[in-house]
């Protein structure tokens, strides 16, 4: 037994990266924990993107989350949805956040908030008071429903973006986790 397994955190698998997007795609806020500068949490409830297993976010440049994570980038998520037997219901998330400067990136990202939800505005983050920040996972504890019971099993990530590679999911189909 490896020393990840023993440990109950395991790599990513292919279902656990469809039942993960799954639940993302289903969703549209999260749970954004940061650290002060004093070492307690800031708990900010706010809305999200995500591109495959990564978050964004915007934020007002001179909010309190902006200075937290310039000081420390290390961030928790926690996004709660509702599934059938055996598909992801919550997630909690360990990663790192960072602001996005790169001005193709931000449109891209505009781009796909439009498709996403055509009835909102986007995020128009051309201005010097907002910014556009993406969180990327180290490590994601999905809480899934089998038999009645809520069960969590914890996943290390690696490169979030090639673990994606090649995942399709149908999002009518129940992503078995476990």
């Amino acid at each position: 037994m490896s020393a990840e397994q023993a440990s109950g955190v395991i790599p990513i698998h292919g279902a656990a990266v469809a039942a993960v997007l799954k639940l993302l795609a289903s969703q549209n806020l999260m749970t954004l924990a940061t650290n002060r500068a004093d070492g307690r949490p800031l708990a900010s409830t706010l809305g999200y993107l995500n591109d495959g297993l990564n978050l964004y976010f915007v934020t007002a440049r001179d909010s309190e989350k902006l200075r937290n994570i310039t000081a420390d980038p290390r961030v928790g998520v926690a996004v709660r949805g509702v599934g059938a037997e055996g598909e992801a219901v919550g997630l909690s998330i360990d990663g790192r956040a960072e602001e996005v400067t790169d001005g193709d990136e931000v449109r891209r990202l505009n781009d796909r908030i439009v498709a996403r939800s055509p009835d909102i505005s986007p995020w128009a983050p051309g201005a010097d008071a907002v910014a556009v920040v993406k969180v990327i996972p180290e490590a994601v504890e999905a809480v899934a429903v089998i038999a009645g019971r809520s069960r969590a099993q914890t996943f290390s990530i690696g490169d979030p973006e090639r673990e994606v590679q090649g995942v399709s999911y149908e999002p009518s189909a129940v992503a078995r986790l476990f």
